[in-house]
């Protein structure tokens, strides 16, 4: 008798979904204000605090931006996420494990089950976690170069959510892999997650990879035009975060690719 799906996803994933749900729920039903508001200030990512260490004067020019009838709230959350102006470099990756609701919490594991199964289960435990990790510092610093004086938290673990994603779309598109000819989204053996890696240059030409790269491209773009709030503050879904993840995902995934690895070995 085959096991069904739910019970083949990799331990490291669901590790990863438990230690999110956990995060949050501690902060949702446990953490009062006061601790609620340390855990973000300590642990968000903040991409003025960084740009203050060598450029503390374009920081401060921040504060005389706020204007109008909530001038004083935003002046005041914005020094208080200053803090004292320490970089806090830890936060580059520390931001992922903190989600403004739970539906950002919940969508963000639902999309790490489904995409990072077949990477961790390609990669291992070990190559999965260190994708993980360089793709949310590589979401943070994307959006940080975009948005260099900008003192409002980050928060979710969307930007490495968009690196599995985008590092599954490197093979389950190939023939006899689950999304491509011949493939078996239901499968629980391993040898569907196997196929070689799609060059680079033929991911923009593939009929199955492509609308998938456009419809996700779209999808945030349409975030980055509608600019909607997500939760702890007024500032819209940093997207550009998403978009660093996934791009970084796209390109290195074959530096963690464990077939291919041992392909080169031999």
């Amino acid at each position: 008798m085959r096991d069904q799906p739910i019970f083949n996803v990799p331990a490291v994933v669901l590790a990863i979904v438990a230690i999110l749900v956990a995060i949050h729920g501690y902060r949702e039903y446990f953490a009062t204000d006061e601790l609620d508001g340390w855990l973000l200030s300590t642990f968000a990512f903040v991409p003025g605090r960084l740009t203050f260490s060598f450029d503390p004067a374009g920081v401060a020019d921040v504060f005389s931006t706020f204007a109008g009838p909530n001038a004083a709230g935003q002046e005041n959350a914005a020094r208080y996420f200053l803090g004292d102006g320490s970089p806090q470099w830890w936060t580059l990756l520390t931001y992922a494990g903190l989600h403004a609701d739970w539906a950002h919490c919940g969508v963000n594991c639902l999309w790490l089950v489904a995409f990072g199964s077949p990477v961790a289960r390609r990669v291992g435990g070990m190559r999965f976690l260190l994708l993980f990790i360089v793709t949310a510092v590589a979401g943070a610093a994307l959006h940080w170069l975009l948005h260099r004086f900008d003192l409002s938290p980050v928060i979710g673990a969307s930007a490495a959510v968009s690196g599995a994603m985008a590092a599954a779309t490197r093979f389950i598109f190939q023939p006899g892999a689950p999304l491509g000819l011949g493939g078996a989204l239901g499968d629980t053996g391993d040898e569907p997650f196997q196929r070689p890696i799609m060059p680079l240059g033929r991911v923009f030409r593939d009929s199955r990879a492509l609308p998938f790269l456009i419809m996700w491209f779209g999808l945030n773009l349409l975030f980055g035009l509608v600019s909607a709030p997500l939760g702890i503050t007024q500032g819209p879904v940093a997207w550009e975060a998403h978009v660093g993840g996934f791009v970084a995902g796209l390109l290195l995934f074959p530096l963690f690719d464990a077939r291919r690895a041992s392909q080169d070995r031999t």
